[in-house]
C-alpha cells in the first residue's frame, strides 16, 4: 500500500518559553526615584566571589530542534489551494502551478468559495497522499475552520521540467442549508 500520512502532530514543548529579550516596550509610567536608587546601589555593590558567575550569562537551555528540510510539494500545494479556495488569494495566483483542466476547475470552485468561513481562518489540519505512479501523487487534505472540518483532494504530477503541477482539484460536498 502506498498511502502515506505526511503531517504529524507537533510535539508539546517540555520547557518554559524563552524570556523576552526585546527592549522595545510600550510606554509606561515613569520610574520612581526610589526604585532607581535601589537599582543603582545593587549594580554598584561588588558581588561575593562565591556567587559571581564565571563568564558571560548563559541563555536558557532548550530542546534541540531538528533541522527543517525543504517543504514537501503536497504541503505547499495544500496551502496554496486553501488560500485560493478560501478567498485569501486570487485564482490567477495558481495559473503557473496548474496544468490541463485543473485551472478551469479551480476557477469554477473558487467562484463558489467552498472553504471561505466567517470568523476562524481555515487551516490545513492533516495531509495524506497516495503514489499513483512514478511522478504522480493523489493528495487529500483535511481543512479545519473553527469546529468545521472540510475535505480537499488534488492530484500533482511532475512535469518534464521537474516542477510539480496540480492537474485536478475537488472539494467535499457542500452542506445543505
Amino acid at each position: 500500500m502506498n498511502k502515506v500520512m505526511s503531517r504529524t502532530p507537533l510535539p508539546r514543548p517540555r520547557h518554559r518559553p524563552p524570556t523576552r529579550h526585546d527592549t522595545r516596550r510600550p510606554s509606561s509610567a515613569p520610574r520612581r526615584a526610589a526604585a532607581d536608587s535601589r537599582t543603582a546601589a545593587r549594580t554598584a555593590a561588588p558581588q561575593p566571589s562565591s556567587t559571581r558567575a564565571s563568564g558571560p550569562a548563559q541563555p536558557p537551555r532548550t530542546a534541540p530542534q531538528a533541522p527543517a528540510g525543504p517543504p514537501r510539494p503536497t504541503d505547499l500545494f495544500a496551502d496554496r489551494l486553501l488560500a485560493v479556495l478560501s478567498g485569501q488569494r486570487p485564482v490567477h495566483w495558481m495559473l503557473r502551478h496548474t496544468a490541463g483542466r485543473a485551472y478551469d476547475d479551480l476557477a469554477r470552485l473558487a467562484a463558489r468559495a467552498p472553504l471561505r468561513t466567517r470568523g476562524a481562518r481555515p487551516v490545513v489540519r492533516d495531509i495524506g497522499y497516495y503514489v499513483a505512479r512514478e511522478g504522480a501523487l493523489e493528495v487529500f487534505a483535511r481543512i479545519a475552520a473553527g469546529s468545521r472540518l472540510r475535505a480537499l483532494a488534488f492530484r500533482l504530477e511532475l512535469g518534464a521540467d521537474l516542477r510539480w503541477r496540480c492537474t485536478a482539484v475537488e472539494t467535499g460536498p457542500r452542506a445543505a442549508p
